[in-house]
């Protein structure tokens, strides 16, 4: 016999509402588990289904009552016993368990057990019995169909305590053909004792022919009870353990009106109710899981298009965070133009004030040529009369002869120097000309790049404003780009909430799809007239 290991002290109590459902193939594998039997047992559903059902059984039950277990059962009977199994953490726990053949279409296929919990005096009493069968101080004891009965002259006792109802019928008709049978031997001993009168003998003869009748009359009476009673209780035993087992496909046939047919129709109004709740359940399972398969897939694909959205909304933020970069450095730029644009500006008005003043220079000097000019017309003026004195001096000279020889040559060398004073002055006056005329030109281009200069003081002004305005728009441009990005921002935070919903979502229907799946396994426990389920 399987040794499961470890094994504690700790015992793991049940509570009146645990009832604890498995079902096994015909080998003994696990093939169904209710919830109640894995929160028992604590192993996961994984490591049941398919597992052996020997792996919660406890080293401290007795070889003997499984093979009264799996006697009983393949004979097609129901085993009724306690239990002690073992959990997987090695705790135990009792249980009051029935094991009843699964049939399908007349056929065993496996076997389900039920279990609830027992009280402390059968755990009690369960503990001694097992305690004595394991150190084999058992003798005259055995298991039967789960009961311990007693077995050589004790198991009489048994037998009469445990008389079937057929039997007690035919007792209770025989006991009164016993005392009737006395009665005539002992009348019969009086016939012996006094002897033969015809009175006598008639007497005799009347009560062995009542003997007789009443033996028969109370034979095919008692037959007729066991036959109306027996036969109608055992199909309704039969039902009901069907019905524990979670078979609702039979139903019960009885055309009686007593007491016992009145349980039949109870019983086959049970079998409809359960019916009628196992197949209400079923369709709500069916729809429950229909629908949380429909919610599982649209949750998948909002779940998916919420992904696409977080994506586009992070590819989005990161082009919004280049742009903002961007506008960031284009008003960074435009500051900096607004700068150079004012101090050119600034420049540009030095400069004009410059060429103002270079202007009135210009001006200044051609008023100082126009001058010279004059101061130069005033010396050839004078050139010219000291000429014509030197003519008159030359003249006179001439005229006094020898004595004013050396006066002429005087006026002759004033005369000359006259002469080149007045081409000097000429030269002097062309070039003084010259320069005046040169300076008007440069006056007029001075003139020409003063309102130059005004112009590009205008423009730079205009430039200056432009960038200012374009710095402006920047700032505002990076501002509402800044109010975009924290928008999206904010956006992908709800969009990211959202995935994460959407996925609290899809686990919960998920989770719920699971329920409605371990329902629709509860209910396959119950096997209906026109539905296939698992068995």
């Amino acid at each position: 016999m399987r040794n499961n290991q470890p094994v504690t002290t700790t015992e793991y109590k049940l509570n009146p509402d645990h009832y604890l459902i498995s079902r096994t193939d015909l080998k003994g594998r696990i093939t169904y588990a209710n919830r109640a039997f894995i929160e028992v047992s604590g192993f996961p559903e994984e490591e049941l289904i398919g597992a052996p059902h020997n792996l919660v059984r406890h080293p401290d039950m007795p070889p003997e009552a499984f093979a009264d277990l799996w006697k009983t059962v393949q004979a097609g009977k129901t085993w009724s016993g306690f239990v002690k199994n073992r959990r997987k953490s090695g705790d135990y726990y009792w249980v009051s368990a029935t094991v009843t053949p699964t049939q399908v279409d007349g056929q065993v296929v496996g076997y389900t057990s039920v279990r609830s919990m027992a009280t402390q005096a059968q755990i009690d009493r369960a503990t001694q019995i097992y305690t004595r069968f394991r150190e084999g101080r058992a003798r005259g004891l055995a298991i039967r169909e789960g009961a311990v009965v007693r077995r050589g002259p004790g198991a009489i006792i048994d037998v009469f305590s445990n008389l079937t109802i057929q039997r007690r019928i035919f007792l209770s008709q025989a006991a009164p053909l016993v005392c009737f049978a006395a009665l005539a031997a002992v009348l019969w001993g009086l016939v012996q004792w006094r002897g033969y009168t015809p009175s006598v003998n008639e007497m005799l003869a009347w009560l062995l022919g009542t003997l007789g009748v009443a033996t028969l009359v109370s034979a095919i009476g008692g037959s007729l009870l066991a036959r109306r009673l027996v036969s109608p209780l055992r199909q309704t035993l039969d039902f009901a353990l069907r019905l524990g087992a979670g078979d609702l496909s039979t139903s019960l046939r009885s055309g009686m009106h007593d007491e016992v047919g009145k349980l039949m129709a109870a019983m086959n109004t049970m079998q409809r109710s359960l019916m009628s709740v196992v197949g209400d359940i079923q369709k709500g399972a069916g729809s429950v899981s229909t629908a949380t398969s429909q919610i599982a897939a649209g949750n998948l694909d909002l779940s998916q298009r919420t992904e696409e959205q977080a994506s586009s909304l992070e590819q989005t933020a990161s082009s919004m965070e280049q742009l903002t970069s961007i506008v960031r450095q284009n008003t960074d730029n435009a500051r900096q133009a607004s700068g150079l644009a004012v101090n050119a500006s600034q420049i540009a008005m030095k400069g004009g004030e410059v060429v103002g003043r270079v202007v009135g220079t210009m001006a200044d000097i051609n008023d100082s040529s126009r001058k010279i000019v004059d101061i130069i017309g005033v010396i050839e003026g004078i050139a010219f009369q000291t000429n014509i004195l030197a003519l008159n001096a030359a003249v006179e000279a001439a005229r006094a002869g020898e004595q004013g020889r050396g006066f002429a040559v005087v006026a002759g060398e004033v005369r000359s120097l006259a002469q080149r004073s007045a081409e000097a002055a000429k030269e002097i006056k062309a070039l003084i000309n010259d320069s005046v005329s040169r300076v008007e030109n440069g006056t007029q281009l001075v003139d020409q790049a003063g309102r130059t200069m005004d112009e590009i003081v205008e423009a730079v002004k205009r430039v200056t404003d432009i960038m200012g305005e374009i710095s402006a728009a920047s700032e505002e441009q990076s501002s509402g780009i800044e109010q975009v990005n924290q928008a999206v921002t904010q956006m992908d935070q709800v969009t990211q909430q959202n995935a994460a919903l959407v996925e609290e979502a899809a686990a919960a229907a998920e989770s719920l799809n699971d329920q409605a799946s371990k329902l629709r396994e509860a209910i396959s426990v119950f096997r209906t007239r026109g539905m296939a389920m698992a068995a």
